[in-house]
This record gives structure tokens, C-alpha cells and sequence, in this order.
């Protein structure tokens, strides 16, 4: 606890009263929340393949194309490889949205005001979990565009609040499965990295002009051109099967949408072409199926004319024939490359969408087809798992529905006769517990950890991002050692990911805690504090992924945070992180006399509430929350030599507010460095304010400065508690 006693002395030296304010909260009932998922829902959400039971989930939409939501188990068949099969569950699993959309907040009262901090998302809330995949090993210049504004379109429009969404490029890194989140924030950053890739296969256009190769050369540029396609097709696939397994696991309706321009599997007169996209393909089919994943495809390029076009070569033969067999074979080519999208949607239960202009729309159709669906599971044969020629046949599956009047079925159109505990043999090493907690969007609770990541910049140091770690100490297993001593043995792992998704720092190791009873006794009351700290050589988004686990009983904990660091040099206002802790009221009121009374400020700290310090954040009603930061690149009044600044404090339930502070001119005093300025200030957390997660957010603006940015913003999330 000393380390934080020693970063609050820094940040608290200032005069705390005259900043205090207390938020007038009017008990409200708490916002509506989703109704947790019943217990069959939780359970068969997994297709299931055994030995004694088949599970595969349906769509099925009447004539106009409207979900049908009310079959009985009497009024469908089910038939593997030909053969009706005696249906055993059937259900159907609706998956409307259960958050309720608060009303719109009220305008900022500062101009340039930061976004609205984004309410947390826990597993029993999310209704559906979307991967959107950018194929951008394929993307024309064009399609790369048109792909970027179909995305910010989705985020501003069409996300709901119960959405789980990750936003992947096929040519990213291992990190890209990190950013399955509801923050808004993370997702904006993904688009942003949506770009044209100019050493793929792709041009400008939809399609590549026409030119002049030598055929009679030792290796033809087609020749070289569908080897470089079906190498990057086979990249598209593996990163769309990466995702499918990181999806496996994840609660909802769980679906990927792959943007692509194209990936050709089937080419007329040609058997042996494509073969390793076709592996690839059946290999990705099988896994989607098995992980109960509906994939849908679009094909960026839109409506294509597939004419002549300014880009192509005017010096090829101007016979009519030869420019007849360059557009023919242009539109053999256009309309193969759609059939791999078409096969890959159709063998999933998903639908391509193709030849449509508007990929916003196209987007909509895949989030409406998110409704709900049908779960059908039946008795599989005994034949179904038998090796042929020693290996396992693929099974076709056909569903009808025999009530009167035209249905369209959409579901998976078979497996292979490979049971899922053969797919995945059970257990689980201890680096495998590690990764798993450490991909996973939300937290593990084996071991209860709480993580903060604070970005800031010292003249000596530079650009840091320090996290600390608390770790609730009765979570771990310790064993009694002779005199008194007990111990216990833990591993940590620790990523930070960039934007990117590239690792820009790591740390693994194995940690033996050995106390004496005393200590033994505080740690497991309060827990303890690991501390790291990771410089960043470059500006960006940044998420540290933490995960910990008891190596006794094999209980994993884990926690992330998403910080993103800007770029001190730009000279723009900027916010260090927010330091936070909980006083009681008489403690507070003792910092303010010891202040006056010029007391060692060391002595007016409460540690008393370790859950109130910086790492737990958790305060009790009717307590203080006291908060600091740092304030870079200010500017400064050539007359008095001191910036010109206001503070404003804001505090979010929900997404909501439900305090607004006043815009309150910040008192300077001495400051050892006018471009690193330290500022603090303190709210009574109302004894009325319902327990529950909130966020705080402090608003700066520089009066000084007359350009856009003259207003930054920081915020921390901490929870209120009885």
C-alpha cells in the first residue's frame, strides 16, 4: 500500500475541499436490463455432434422472406444422407434485443465534448456476437473504401447495446481476435486500419484491366497471377477459421460476416485448379459447423458493369471476337470468384450477398437474420461415425417442412462423421487455461483480478502505460509451511496488444507468494497489488490482456483494459490516466485541517478500505472518491506566466449520466513543469446512488487555445457498493 499512499501525496498536496462536489442524485429505479437466458437456452446454444444425439440449428422464413417462429416438432423432417430421421429436441431460440435504449443525453456543455463512456457488457447480456472479417489480402482500392464507410455506418446506426463485435482484418495479427468488444471506441479504431493492401492481388477497380503477357514465356503472368490468388484466398480462410475457433466459445447467436471481393473455388474445365482453396474451404465449413457459427459473405465490389473501362489496354487485337473473348472471360471470372462466397454461405446456414451497391443494406439483412432460430437434434445412425476407406464420410443433411404453404430452410447442409469429443480431446494444459482466459472478451472469475492501465509521460521516462493488478487473495490455495509460514503458488501472463494486433510487450512467469501469518491473514482479507509497467515507443490503442491462475486448484482469473496513448509531440491538450481512491467523510474532512495545519499529508491518508484504492476501485455510498491526473501541453498567458484552464467532472450509469459538475476554473498554484500539470479534485458519492458499475469522466478545456483541440478528456469506470 505504500506505493499508492506515496501517488496520492503527489496528487492530493493541492487544496481537495475547494474542489469538492457532491452529485445530487435523485433515486431513480434502475434501468431495464436483459432478461437472463433460460436454462434450455443456455444449454443446447451449442450444436452438438455424439454419438447418440445430432444438433444443428435452422432459419426458416415464409414466402415474404419473415421468420416462421411457431412450427411444431410434428411439422418438420429431418434427413441424414436420404434417410428421415426420428426427431428428439426441438425448440426455437428467439434473440430479440433485451437491452432497452435509454433517450438520447442531453448536449455537452462543453464545445469539443468527449464521447460518452460505454456501459460494460457482461456474458448473460449479449445477444449476439459478430465478427465482421475485412478480407483485405483481397480488397480492391475501390471495395477497401466502400467497406470503411459500410462499417462506421453499422457502429453509428445499427449496433445495439447487447451487440458483442469484433471488427478483423484477414491480413492482421494473432492480436485481431482480442478486440471482441461493446466499446465503440476499440471498433472505430478497427475501421480505421481498413485500407487498401497494394501487395496483394488486388487493383484499383473491382476487376484488373486488360494487358499484354508473353504465353509463350517459361512461367505465364496467369499462371503467376492464380497461384498469388489462390495463396491469398487460402490466408483469407485461415484467418476466417482462426476467428470461427475464438468464436466457439463466445455466448450469443454467433455469426461472421466475410467482406471480401471474391474467392474463386470452382473453375469449369479445370478439376485440379483451386485445390488448396478447396481444402481450406472444406476445413473451414466443417469448424463452423461444429462451433455452431453461421457465416455470410459479401461480395464488396457491388453492382459491376464488367464492360470496357478506361484502365484496360486499347492496343490488344481489335477484332470483334478477340474483344469478345476478353469480356467473356472477364465475366466467367467475375461470376466464379462470387461462387466461393455463395458455397461457403450456403454450407454454413448464412446467404451471400452479392451485386448490391449499397453494403450498408447488405449488413442490415445480416443483423435481421439474427432474430432467432430453430435447434433440431435427432439420433444419428449407427453407421454415421464408421471410417471408409479409413477416413470419416461427410453426412448430408436436408430439412422439410411439411406444413402447407412455401418455406425457405436455411441451416447447415451436413457434417462429417467425426464426434466433437475426437475433434477436440479433452484436456487442458496450464498455458492453454492461460490463453484461453487471456482471448476470452470477457473476464474469468476463478480468481477474482481487477486491472487499471494509466497512460502518462515523464520528461526522464517517457511515454509509460503502468497497470496494476489486484488479486483477491482468498481466491488462492495456500498451503501451511513449518513455522507459521504459508504459501502458494501462482502463474501470471500479461499481453499488451497494439491496434494492430501485433504483441508489443509480454511477461509470463510463475510466482511463489510465502508469508507469515500475519501477512497471510491481511492478504487474504484484502488481497494484494501486482504492479507493471510497459513503455510505448509509439502513440495508438493499446490493450493489456491479464490472466492468473492458482496453480493448485487450477482456478483462472483474468481482466483487460483498452488505453489509448496520443502523441505528446502534436502539442495537443492531453490527459495523463485517472488516479482514483475512496475516503470516508471524517478522513476527508482531516485532509483538508492537516492542509490547513500544514500536517504531513502522509498522516491524513485512509488506508483503512483497500477495495476503495486505485486498483479495485470500489466505494462505498456516502464516501469521497478523490481523483488526479496530469494535465500536458497546456498553454501558458504570457502575462502571468500560468494557463488558463476549466475542469468538469461527469459521472455515467449505464451509459448515462447522472451527475454533471460544474465548469470549475482550475487554481494553478506552483508547478514544477508548466507542460506536465498536476490537477485533482473530489465527489461525495450521494448516499441515495443505487450500487451498480458507473464511470467517471473529467473534461479540460484550455481557454488559451483557439483550435479544435482544445478540449481532452479521460475516463475511468469504478463501481459503487453498499
Amino acid at each position: 500500500m505504500k506505493k499508492t499512499v506515496l501517488i496520492f501525496i503527489l496528487l492530493f498536496r493541492l487544496a481537495i475541499p475547494a474542489l469538492a462536489q457532491q452529485p445530487n442524485v435523485q433515486k431513480q429505479p434502475p434501468p431495464p436490463q436483459p432478461e437472463p437466458p433460460t436454462a434450455q437456452s443456455t444449454q443446447d446454444e451449442v450444436v452438438r455432434i455424439t454419438t447418440n444425439l445430432v444438433q444443428v440449428d435452422a432459419v426458416i422464413t415464409d414466402k415474404s422472406g419473415k421468420q416462421v417462429t411457431d412450427l411444431k416438432p410434428e411439422e418438420i423432417e429431418i434427413q441424414e444422407d436420404g434417410r428421415g430421421q426420428k426427431v428428439t429436441a426441438f425448440s426455437y431460440i428467439p434473440l430479440e434485443s433485451g437491452t432497452v435504449r435509454s433517450p438520447e443525453p442531453a448536449r455537452p456543455l462543453v464545445p469539443n465534448a468527449p464521447p460518452i463512456p460505454a456501459a460494460p457488457l457482461h456474458r448473460e447480456q449479449v445477444r449476439r456476437t459478430i465478427a465482421l472479417v475485412v478480407d483485405d489480402l483481397g480488397l480492391s482500392f475501390e471495395s477497401a473504401h466502400y467497406v470503411r464507410q459500410a462499417l462506421k455506418k453499422f457502429l453509428d446506426q445499427q449496433m445495439q447495446p447487447d451487440d458483442l463485435v469484433a471488427i478483423i482484418r484477414t491480413g492482421g495479427g494473432i492480436g485481431a481476435l482480442q478486440q471482441f468488444t461493446s466499446d465503440k471506441r476499440l471498433l472505430y479504431g478497427a475501421v480505421e486500419k481498413v485500407k487498401w493492401n497494394p501487395v496483394v492481388h488486388s487493383g484499383i477497380g473491382g476487376f484488373g484491366p486488360t494487358g499484354n503477357s508473353d504465353p509463350n514465356g517459361p512461367v505465364s503472368d496467369a499462371d503467376i497471377d492464380q497461384l498469388r490468388e489462390e495463396l491469398f484466398n487460402v490466408g483469407t480462410l485461415g484467418a476466417v477459421s482462426y476467428v470461427v475457433r475464438g468464436l466457439q466459445g463466445l455466448p450469443g447467436r454467433k455469426s461472421v460476416l466475410l467482406m471480401s471481393d471474391g474467392i474463386k473455388l470452382f473453375e469449369p474445365g479445370n478439376a485440379t485448379a483451386n485445390r488448396r482453396t478447396e481444402i481450406a474451404m472444406k476445413n473451414l465449413i466443417d469448424l463452423a459447423n461444429r462451433a455452431s457459427v453461421v457465416v455470410y459473405t459479401m461480395d464488396a465490389r457491388g453492382l459491376q458493369s464488367l464492360g470496357f473501362t478506361a484502365a484496360d489496354d486499347s492496343g490488344v487485337d481489335s477484332d470483334g471476337g478477340s474483344f469478345g473473348d476478353i469480356l467473356s472471360a472477364r465475366r466467367a471470372n467475375f461470376f466464379e470468384s462470387q461462387g466461393g462466397l455463395i458455397y461457403l454461405a450456403q454450407q454454413t446456414g448464412g446467404f451471400a450477398i452479392r451485386n448490391n451497391n449499397d453494403l450498408s443494406s447488405g449488413i442490415k439483412r445480416v443483423l435481421d437474420d439474427q432474430k432467432g432460430y430453430y435447434l433440431i437434434g435427432f439420433r444419428p445412425d449407427e453407421s454415421t461415425f464408421d471410417k471408409v476407406s479409413g477416413s470419416r464420410t461427410f453426412h448430408r443433411l436436408q430439412l422439410r417442412v411439411k406444413r402447407p404453404g412455401k418455406f425457405n430452410v436455411r441451416m447447415r447442409n451436413g457434417f462429417y462423421g467425426v464426434t466433437d469429443e475426437e475433434a477436440s480431446p479433452g484436456g487442458t494444459s496450464r498455458q492453454q487455461q492461460l490463453i484461453s482466459a487471456l482471448t476470452s472478451p470477457f473476464t474469468s472469475s476463478g480468481v477474482e483480478v481487477r486491472l487499471t492501465s494509466l497512460f502518462a509521460d515523464d520528461v526522464k521516462s517517457g511515454t509509460i502505460m503502468r497497470s496494476i493488478l489486484h488479486v483477491k487473495g482468498r481466491d488462492l490455495t495456500f498451503t501451511e509451511e513449518p513455522d507459521g509460514w504459508h504459501q502458494a503458488v501462482f502463474d501470471i501472463l500479461a499481453v499488451t496488444f497494439g491496434d494492430n494486433g501485433i504483441v508489443v510487450d509480454q511477461f509470463g512467469r510463475t510466482h511463489t507468494l510465502r508469508v507469515r501469518a500475519e501477512t497471510y491473514e491481511r492478504i487474504a482479507k484484502d488481497g494484494f497489488t501486482y504492479s507493471l509497467t510497459v513503455p510505448i515507443k509509439k502513440p495508438g490503442a493499446y490493450q493489456l490482456r491479464a490472466a492468473l491462475r492458482d496453480v493448485s486448484s487450477g482456478r483462472v482469473g483474468s481482466a483487460s483494459q483498452f488505453i489509448e496513448v496520443p502523441d505528446i509531440k502534436k502539442k495537443r491538450l492531453t490527459l495523463s490516466g485517472v488516479v482514483v481512491k475512496g475516503i470516508a467523510p471524517a478522513v476527508f474532512k482531516k485532509m483538508g485541517s492537516a492542509r490547513d495545519n500544514k500536517e504531513n499529508a502522509d498522516d491524513s491518508v485512509d488506508d483503512s478500505d483497500p477495495n476503495a484504492g486505485p486498483a479495485m476501485r470500489q466505494f462505498k455510498t456516502g464516501s469521497y472518491m478523490l481523483w488526479g491526473m496530469a494535465i500536458y501541453n497546456s498553454q501558458v498567458d504570457k502575462a502571468t506566466g500560468k494557463p488558463q484552464l476549466q475542469t468538469q467532472v461527469k459521472l455515467f450509469r449505464d451509459g448515462q449520466p447522472v451527475f454533471v459538475g460544474n465548469q470549475l476554473a482550475f487554481k494553478a498554484g506552483e508547478q514544477p513543469d508548466w507542460k506536465r500539470i498536476l490537477v485533482n479534485g473530489a465527489i461525495q458519492l450521494g448516499s441515495d446512488m443505487p450500487p451498480g458499475e458507473y464511470a467517471l469522466q473529467v473534461i479540460v478545456a484550455d481557454l488559451l487555445r483557439k483550435d479544435k483541440h482544445n478540449v481532452a478528456n479521460q475516463w475511468i469506470d469504478f463501481e459503487i457498493v453498499k
